[in-house]
């Protein structure tokens, strides 16, 4: 999943919409039966606020004895952030987690210097069929943050704000905004919501973030006269007030932003850093297949691994 899309150049011309910077398109990769849609980072756009990457997982369909196997991995410099609509997802990592991903419930993995996870619907996940469709995307860390030690941290759905009023539904999975705080302590000031329109429904984005983006999960919404429908993400100019309302069918969009970094960031394979040393260092470790240290493998999922790509 270290694949890169590039914008469709079919897009139409951002400059259309004076809120609107930029208008991304995901490309699709199948990984095995299970399409991925990643519409960050893009050749426009390396991050919205902090969020590096955004990927689409799904939706998919398995039949009973299929399911998703993400071997043990690595990542440095970034927090993973594992949200599902439908599915379940088995989550092991090297500091001794070993938690169910459900829907509704956000899943923080803050790598700092170094962690490894898997990712796998096993065991009693796979004895009937199943949907998989959820976002996950990477949260890039400041530099003071890079260094961290590893954590990881699960909140249910139960204990999001959920914000409900005039056809629309929000979940604040990240950060605060529309008056609300969810309840995860954050390296930096950012929001990111699941907010769902009823038909013709209108939601604003907050204005007291840096950085705003949304992405159309579902239906369509209209901003300032033009029409974006699934599978669309919209960043938005500084400081301008923008509002979205759902098309005549109701929308499902989410809601990403927040402070954004000093500078760009390295990326390679899955790894992220402020320099090409961090990368460096990150890669000669993993490639060492010593596997211990910030690298160890998790406890009950240490028997494979993916290696290091060769480039």
């Amino acid at each position: 999943m270290s694949w890169n899309p590039a914008l469709d150049p079919m897009l139409p011309d951002p400059t259309a919409v004076d809120a609107i910077e930029t208008v991304i398109v995901p490309r699709a990769r199948d990984i095995g039966g299970f399409e991925v849609r990643r519409a960050l980072p893009a050749p426009r756009r390396q991050m919205v606020g902090p969020f590096i990457f955004f990927d689409q997982m799904g939706p998919a369909e398995f039949l009973t004895g299929q399911g998703i196997d993400v071997r043990p991995h690595p990542h440095i410099g970034l927090a993973t952030v594992t949200y599902l609509m439908s599915g379940r997802l088995h989550h092991r990592d090297s500091i001794g987690t070993d938690q169910w991903i459900e829907p509704g419930a956000v899943n923080w993995m803050l790598a700092g210097d170094g962690i490894t996870h898997s990712e796998r619907t096993d065991g009693t996940a796979r004895a009937q069929p199943q949907t998989m469709f959820g976002i996950q995307t990477w949260f890039a860390l400041p530099e003071r943050h890079e260094d961290d030690a590893a954590s990881f941290a699960h909140v249910g759905a139960g204990d999001l704000p959920v914000l409900e009023a005039e056809g629309k539904r929000l979940r604040l999975i990240l950060g605060s905004g529309w008056g609300a705080r969810a309840p995860l302590s954050l390296p930096s000031e950012t929001f990111y919501a699941d907010a769902v329109l009823d038909p013709f429904a209108a939601i604003p984005m907050p204005d007291d973030h840096e950085d705003r983006g949304a992405y159309v999960l579902d239906g369509a919404v209209e901003i300032a006269g033009q029409v974006f429908e699934a599978g669309r993400m919209m960043v938005f100019r500084p400081g301008d007030r923008v509002s979205m309302k759902a098309g005549p069918f109701g929308a499902r969009v989410m809601l990403l932003g927040g402070e954004t970094l000093n500078g760009p960031r390295y990326i390679w394979w899955n790894f992220v850093a402020s320099s090409r040393e961090r990368i460096e260092a990150a890669k000669e470790d993993w490639r060492s297949g010593r596997f211990q240290g910030r690298f160890r493998l998790p406890p009950g999922d240490d028997a494979e691994f993916v290696p290091a790509p060769d480039r």
